[in-house]
């Protein structure tokens, strides 16, 4: 058990470190295993040694969001300890830095992980990118401010939204309504998206102008897409067919965003997922980028992180009892 200083600089808010009720430093105690108090010349931190310098290196972060004016949440709280439990700590001023948005509100966007920052860099500087990841990594947010971004600045003249809408199928014709209400709840993500970086109004006004087309993806085919900032959201329900019609449709000054995840692939189990396919047959290819997420980049509520980590725990050990049947089974017929 040992006992370590840390000196807190004049500009940093004990009260914006510890939290409201303390309930920022009682996080860290509690994954960390240490005690953390605050004297007059800064903060003493009690525990093992190991843990203690782990919890110094993550107040040591927190203080650096501080000094550039941002609040402590609990996401970045959580972040910030799995990343100095697992690779011994992060310089938290390599994220959050650059405003790359600005939402309907007036709110500036800003990655929030190393993951969400490599995947912003990989939209600036390629033609195509392919976020692949699980649920709430920002993948389809983040394209879509960069989308909207790229509209301001007059980098593109449009941005076309797309989906597969697996789930439809043959069904469509049973919805009521014409072909956008038939489409509207499989598009309903990227609206959500849209809305909070253009305000509902502004992002009708910019769709009945034809500045703004949200289509499913059948509705792609046999178009050459110039001067667009394309995102196909859910590709992993795409067919390999479906994809390379999608990436063929890229004509000059557009930018493409790729996004899903595939461990939530709805295809019937006889059709191959095009996102799978395009990982393995367009991973060398100049100009084009694969980001992948991990739960660590997960940026909605802390359990979702811990739902993820247990599915793909459960998913290992059905993978492994499968390769163990079938090794089994494969060695009583070598035997009989």
């Amino acid at each position: 058990m040992i006992k370590k200083q840390i000196e807190v600089p004049r500009e940093v808010d004990l009260s914006s470190l510890f939290g409201s009720f303390d309930e920022n430093i009682k996080t860290l105690e509690k994954a960390l295993g240490v005690s953390v108090v605050p004297r007059d010349d800064g903060l003493r931190i009690t525990g093992e040694e190991e843990n203690a310098e782990k919890a110094e290196q993550v107040i040591n972060l927190l203080m650096q969001i501080l000094s550039r004016g941002e609040a402590i949440d609990q996401q970045k709280l959580i972040y910030a300890i799995t990343m100095v439990q697992e690779n011994g700590g992060i310089d938290m001023k390599m994220m959050g830095s650059d405003c790359i948005a600005i939402s309907a509100h007036g709110n500036p966007i800003k990655t929030k992980t190393l993951g969400q920052k490599k995947y912003v860099d990989a939209i600036n500087n390629n033609t195509i990118v392919f976020g692949i990841g699980p649920a709430g990594t920002g993948k389809t947010y983040l394209a879509v401010a960069k989308a909207v971004t790229a509209l301001r600045s007059k980098e593109v003249s449009r941005i076309i939204l797309t989906r597969p809408a697996v789930e439809a199928g043959e069904k469509l014709g049973f919805l009521p309504g014409d072909l956008q209400n038939k489409v509207d709840p499989y598009l309903r993500p990227l609206y959500d998206g849209m809305y909070e970086m253009l305000g509902p109004e502004g992002f009708m006004r910019y769709q009945e102008k034809g500045v703004i087309e949200v289509a499913p993806l059948a509705y792609m085919r046999g178009r050459t897409l110039d001067n667009a900032f394309i995102i196909l959201d859910e590709a992993q329900n795409t067919t390999p067919e479906q994809m390379k019609m999608f990436l063929t449709r890229i004509g000059f000054g557009s930018k493409a965003i790729v996004t899903g995840d595939i461990t939530q692939i709805d295809l019937p189990g006889d059709k191959r997922s095009g996102l799978k396919e395009a990982a393995k047959i367009l991973k060398n290819i100049e100009d084009i980028a694969f980001c992948t997420f991990t739960e660590k980049d997960v940026v909605r509520h802390p359990l979702v992180q811990k739902i993820i980590k247990a599915y793909a725990k459960y998913d290992e050990e059905r993978e492994r009892a499968r390769m163990r049947k079938k090794t089994a089974q494969s060695g009583g017929g070598k035997n009989g």
